[in-house]
């Protein structure tokens, strides 16, 4: 489960040891010590996100001492985005993905990592940044597929499209204005849906990279519906057309 790191030395031995961390806040008015380069350095290298705050923050979130750093590390480690991709291609089955563009919460994610598991995705994509990562809450969510559904995090998610699309993978994007309906779609295919972030939707770029846009109707008063009950809603639709083939 998601730990807090706390101290100049136990984050540096963390970084170091090459555990997945979520960030680290450092605060604004620390000196720059050895020790402090050296996080920053390594945190650079290993694209650990760095978050300057004021000192009362660490103050009120540490438990001890926390001599200005306090790291958050992952409920589990993130795979490689190669990896998953080099896995994928030893199945049996075109490839199922879910790509989430900038998801800040952890409950959206922990209930997508959960039906993700249910209905056979091969592996969830996240961007490092604007985005919630495997935290403690998204574990308890997910009722434990976070063990199972191998999620990636990734530096960006064009480049990470592009490079799904070079693997033969079709990516379809679920936005709530747009004209074809998501039954439409052929999700015999090697497939990664795409959803966007709370409130804001699939970002203008991410859009334009998707081979495909498509909708969800609705007939009610309400015009969206949350991003963990829509993802759930396409990716049966993906498991619906492949057990009927």
């Amino acid at each position: 489960m998601l730990s807090q790191i706390e101290g100049r030395n136990p984050v540096l031995e963390a970084l170091r040891s090459g555990r997945a961390l979520n960030k680290i806040l450092i605060s604004k008015d620390i000196e720059r010590h050895s020790a402090i380069a050296e996080i920053l350095h390594l945190s650079k290298q290993k694209r650990v996100p760095v978050e300057y705050v004021d000192p009362q923050v660490l103050k009120a979130r540490a438990s001890g001492v926390s001599q200005g750093v306090i790291a958050y590390a992952s409920a589990k480690g993130y795979a490689d985005i190669d990896d998953l991709l080099a896995d994928i291609k030893t199945k049996n089955e075109p490839a199922f993905l879910v790509v989430l563009d900038g998801l800040e919460d952890p409950h959206n994610l922990g209930a997508i990592l959960r039906t993700a598991d249910a209905s056979g995705v091969h592996g969830v994509v996240i961007p490092e940044r604007r985005s919630v990562g495997l935290t403690e809450t998204v574990a308890k969510v997910s009722a434990g597929a976070v063990e199972y559904i191998p999620v990636a995090r990734v530096i960006n998610i064009n480049n990470t499209i592009k490079k799904l699309k070079e693997a033969g993978i079709w990516v379809i994007g679920i936005e709530e204005d747009a004209p074809k309906v998501y039954t439409s779609m052929d999700f015999k295919l090697p497939t990664a849906l795409v959803l966007g972030g709370e409130g804001k939707g699939i970002s203008r770029l991410v859009k334009e990279n998707c081979d495909e846009l498509v909708s969800i109707p609705m007939k009610g008063k309400i015009s969206s519906l949350n991003a963990s009950v829509a993802a759930a809603i396409v990716m049966f639709e993906v498991v619906k057309q492949r057990t009927n083939k």
